[in-house]
């Protein structure tokens, strides 16, 4: 089987690597829920997945990948069907380990936006908004985003903070009643980033095969670090691509 893989691909792969067993997973709809169903059946079997409408431990079929929350399909062998509010508890209760996120705008301090690009009353685009993004990003343990690389998305400052990571990072997270959690690393087409511990501005970790620091740089709107040690990342294996591709036969989310 070719490993020829496209951006999405790409990044439903490496998104699946940073989970790990025995851990708890909020995951969004699309990319991050796709790949952490990939990340259960590959070398996660002890993974849970927890879904917004209110579902807990379910398995994803090859197929089968819901495109909602609130649908049937993400209940499949389910270990708990609670009402939504109980998804969010649990996470304010300190049992959910990651959140597993997109969004549309991402700053330097890992802040999100999904509300509106532009002025909030009379925006240029009014996003879909924030679901549980909130809750997520201010609720689990730690938070991964998963995202496409561009310029655009990657800007100095989000113009509407729907989820919160490190806010200002000057310990203004923890001045806002945060006292836990917080953005641990954001996952692109183009490599792996990562947060410098004392000021939590973004900095890059890794890059993928065949991708450069200054590629990186150029499709970022501000100031990338680089961490102490830059690795490259392995390729997509075949059979990384094909369960991926199983799992999402009509390719919805995977172009």
């Amino acid at each position: 089987m070719s490993t020829l893989c496209n951006a999405a691909e790409l990044l439903a792969v490496m998104a699946s690597r940073q989970l790990r067993d025995d851990t708890t997973v909020f995951a969004g709809v699309g990319v991050p829920l796709l790949a952490a169903a990939l990340a259960k059946q590959r070398h996660a079997p002890r993974l849970t997945l927890v879904i917004e409408g209110g579902i807990i431990g379910p398995e994803i079929a090859p197929g089968r990948l819901p495109i909602s929350t609130n649908e049937m399909r993400a209940g499949r062998r389910a270990q708990m069907l609670p009402g939504i509010t109980d998804a969010f508890l649990f996470a304010q209760r300190g049992f959910v380990d990651v959140g597993f996120m997109g969004g549309a705008q991402i700053d330097q301090y890992g802040n999100i936006n999904t509300t509106a690009i532009g002025d909030y009353w009379k925006p240029k685009v009014r996003l879909p908004g924030t679901g549980g993004a909130n809750d997520i990003a201010s609720l689990c343990r730690e938070v991964i985003i998963v995202t496409a690389h561009e310029k655009r998305r990657f800007v100095p400052r989000v113009e509407f903070v729907t989820s919160p990571a490190w806010l200002r990072g000057d310990g203004s997270r923890r001045a806002a009643g945060l006292l836990f959690g917080g953005v641990s690393r954001v996952v692109t087409t183009l490599g792996l980033l990562g947060f410098d511990p004392e000021t939590k501005r973004m900095l890059i970790e890794a890059v993928h095969a065949g991708e450069t620091v200054e590629t990186i740089r150029a499709n970022t709107g501000f100031e990338l670090g680089l961490a102490p040690t830059l690795e490259t990342t392995a390729p997509p294996a075949a059979d990384e691509l094909e369960m991926l591709r199983a799992l999402d036969p009509e390719r919805r989310f995977l172009g």
